[in-house]
């Protein structure tokens, strides 16, 4: 997908006239902080687009050279050189350009749950939990759990774990939907394949502007902890559970021992699980643009197959499969996989804007 002269010239100007401001000394407050977002964000396109316009230039002067026989075996070798490494420069503009997701550059929410198969999902549950941890420590980012239900036998049968960072949501966001692993359980004595399945959901986590929450709103029930989580759970009514009246979201914690604490956490989750629902709303009324993502990113969607036997990893929205099992859910093996989805979706949303 070619960019028109005068777009680059555009963004080359937008671009020198942020350097412009920053330099001037003259921004305080909101407005140099606006200013330095916006400069953040456009630099890399800037970056891309001047060397694009560059090498566009260099082309318009080497074939110039063509005519002259002393220089014409030199224009033609740069020439070429040159033409071999603009298309993939003008394909990292054009992605560079594609309409941003307002919330790639938020923190995530990562919940995970145990699904069919009992025992041996919670444990399934708890792997792709530390497979999460391991990819999240590899890029710089934090996990933090927000509340959990671990299961006897090891494992979750349900985890739910704030993710901050540089671009947390935008790697992450393809995660969603249904993990399936095929695998032979410690406790068969057969040697029978088993099938099990945990659900992952992975929510951009808003600021508290982008979401307004009414006290009015909620219901709030204070109750006594029960079940595993320490010797203090059945000791004091610090529990919560919060009740969204409007969306009839209802959002409990009782992982802390404080009241304060499980229902600061259960208002952050709250405050995601909202969040979410508003840009389901959003992209419902944009249902084109969303058929271009990889997948529809319903819980319900079988995303990936984890098959043991054969130590493969198949994702079933775009076809790859990789025979590097134990390296994925150790970590360094997902980026392979979430990369694969990203450059899909970005293929998908360049196609559709060339249609």
């Amino acid at each position: 997908m070619q960019i028109p002269p005068e777009r680059l010239d555009q963004i080359t100007n937008r671009f020198a006239e942020l350097e412009a401001r920053m330099a001037s000394g003259t921004l305080e407050g909101d407005a140099f902080v606006q200013a330095s977002r916006d400069y953040a964000e456009l630099e890399p396109v800037a970056k891309i687009a001047a060397e694009v316009k560059g090498l566009r230039e260099e082309i318009g002067g080497l074939e110039g050279m063509l005519s002259d026989p002393e220089m014409k075996k030199m224009a033609e070798d740069e020439l070429s050189a040159i033409r071999q490494k603009l298309p993939d420069l003008e394909r990292a503009l054009s992605v560079a350009l594609l309409p941003r997701d307002s919330a790639d550059s938020k923190p995530a929410m990562l919940e995970i749950r145990a699904g069919t198969g009992g025992d041996e999902a919670a444990l399934f549950a708890g792997d792709l939990y530390r497979m999460y941890e391991r990819y999240a420590s590899d890029n710089g980012w934090k996990v933090e759990a927000v509340s959990m239900n671990a299961s006897e036998v090891g494992g979750f049968k349900e985890i739910v774990a704030n993710v901050t960072g540089q671009g947390v949501f935008a790697k992450m966001k393809f995660e969603s939907g249904v993990h399936r692993v095929q695998r032979v359980p410690a406790t068969e004595s057969g040697g029978r394949i088993h099938t099990s399945a945990a659900t992952v959901a992975v929510l951009p986590e808003p600021d508290e502007v982008d979401v307004n929450i009414d006290v009015g709103d909620l219901k709030i029930d204070i109750y006594r902890a029960s079940g595993a989580g320490g010797q203090h759970v059945n000791t004091t009514d610090s529990a919560v559970r919060i009740t969204h009246l409007p969306s009839g979201i209802v959002v409990t914690q009782q992982d802390e021992r404080s009241q304060h604490k499980n229902r600061a956490k259960a208002m952050q989750v709250l405050r995601a699980r909202l969040y979410e629902k508003m840009r389901d709303e959003a992209q419902g009324a944009e249902a084109e643009a969303r058929k271009a993502m990889v997948g529809s990113g319903d819980r319900s969607e079988r995303i990936r197959t984890y098959n043991f036997p054969q130590g493969r990893v198949t994702d079933h929205r775009i076809g790859l499969t990789l025979h590097k099992l134990e390296e994925v859910l150790a970590g360094p093996g997902l980026p392979e996989l979430i990369d694969a989805l990203i450059s899909e979706d970005e293929a998908k949303r360049l196609a559709a804007l060339a249609d």
